[in-house]
């Protein structure tokens, strides 16, 4: 037992068996006696000479000594943490600053540490001021406890859950920035997931080109999936409906009966065809976000990209599809979205134009009750055929219709 008790001896198994430690997990890993005994590094399994060896650790504050499902457990500290603990000057600020250390990157209420450690509050403030003119600890804001006086480790990061993630600026929700981010990705998803057309049919040169029924040539076959029948994006159409030359050449001399009804055709967007597989998926919509630049220093994951398309589908305003196992978003009633570009938009808004209108030109949702007059009708108890009023002379519901553009009065 005396050799066992060796000085010399637990010194060269103490920093044998930390160097293993730390190489066999992360500084949160919880090793149980059988993982450190696994470690090889105690000779013949000596479960007494462990113990010895665990203590000088924990004496040494390399060590923290944790309960585990199983019983006790630890977990190695680094040693620049170390020497910050032995360098406390007694024992209660030793305690602070192991109850802030612990509670890690959410940080800590003051309060809390009272109570938790059952000191005097002189005791604690004392023990804090000390902390902080050493730079072991510093106070931060807690956005779900913005009242409240909170601690963290000086050398960390607070959490995303304390700092409220990309979306709070200095403690504050930051609403111009979600709504402005918000109506780049809606307006991103809206021009990938339809195309411009006009309401009657017709499209001018500058529209995308509408699909032919049929096969559609140009994106590349899945595995296993035969080049023959596969569909592609209708903004990747091919020429073949142009106008024959015939028809050009009459359209040029001013024959041609569609010109004027082209130059009043309203342009609309027009969900793509079904089989259309490039609908924009959250990764591209977050390379897209990166490339603009107008996140400037904050970085937007994935999953923050993914809490604002949440957010547009929630609204209604994008749907989720899923298209040979690929998940992307389209816009929903694409078309009644408008036509404006979010640039013009915005120029607009900045001139003071249109501010009374919603910043991303999507208008409230509404039914056919509310559209067709009889939702409406100010007379509507005296309707009926032989009545004073009916549907069949009914003044708003023909012009409703566009059967009677001479008659005025209020709808």
């Amino acid at each position: 037992m005396a050799e066992t008790a060796d000085p010399a001896k637990i010194q060269i198994l103490k920093d044998a068996l930390y160097t293993e430690a730390r190489q066999h997990g992360s500084e949160s890993r919880l090793f149980t006696q059988k993982d450190l005994t696994d470690l090889n590094v105690i000779p013949n399994d000596n479960v007494i000479l462990l113990l010895l060896v665990v203590q000088a650790l924990c004496d040494d504050k390399l060590f923290v000594a944790t309960s585990h499902q199983s019983g006790l457990a630890w977990r190695w500290r680094s040693r620049e943490d170390a020497k910050k603990y032995t360098s406390l000057p007694n024992d209660e600020t030793m305690l602070v600053y192991s109850v802030i250390d612990e509670a890690g990157a959410d940080g800590i209420w003051n309060r809390t540490i009272k109570h938790k450690l059952n000191m005097h509050e002189a005791v604690v403030k004392n023990c804090i001021k000390y902390l902080e003119t050493q730079r072991y600890i510093e106070g931060m804001k807690n956005v779900e406890h913005p009242n409240k006086k909170m601690y963290i480790k000086a050398n960390l990061r607070p959490s995303d859950r304390a700092t409220g993630g990309p979306w709070f600026t200095e403690g504050e929700l930051d609403t111009a920035f979600i709504t402005e981010l918000q109506n780049i990705v809606f307006e991103y998803i809206k021009k990938q997931s339809a195309y411009l057309g006009s309401q009657g049919g017709h499209r001018d040169a500058g529209a995308s080109r509408v699909p032919k029924k049929g096969t559609i040539r140009g994106a590349a076959p899945e595995a296993g999936e035969s080049s023959r029948g596969v569909k592609r994006a209708a903004t990747e159409i091919s020429n073949d409906d142009q106008p024959s030359p015939s028809a050009k050449a009459a359209t040029e001399n001013g024959t041609g009966a569609t010109t004027t009804a082209r130059s009043k055709a309203k342009m609309v967007f027009l969900p793509m065809p079904a089989g259309y597989k490039s609908y924009p998926t959250v990764s591209e919509i977050a390379k897209l976000i990166h490339a603009t630049g107008i996140t400037n220093n904050t970085t937007l994951g994935e999953a923050d990209i993914q809490q604002l398309v949440d957010v547009l589908t929630f609204d209604g305003l994008v749907e989720p599809i899923t298209v040979n196992g690929r998940k992307g978003y389209r816009v929903t009633r694409a078309s009644k979205q408008d036509t404006v570009s979010f640039a013009k938009r915005q120029k607009d808004r900045e001139a003071g134009i249109g501010l009374d209108e919603p910043p991303n030109g999507v208008q409230p949702s509404s039914n056919g009750l509310t559209e067709a007059p009889c939702g409406r009708c100010p007379v509507f108890e005296l309707c009926e055929e032989g009545g004073p009023v009916s549907p069949s002379n009914c003044v708003y519901f023909l012009r409703w219709l566009g059967l009677d553009d001479t008659r005025s009065g209020p709808v």
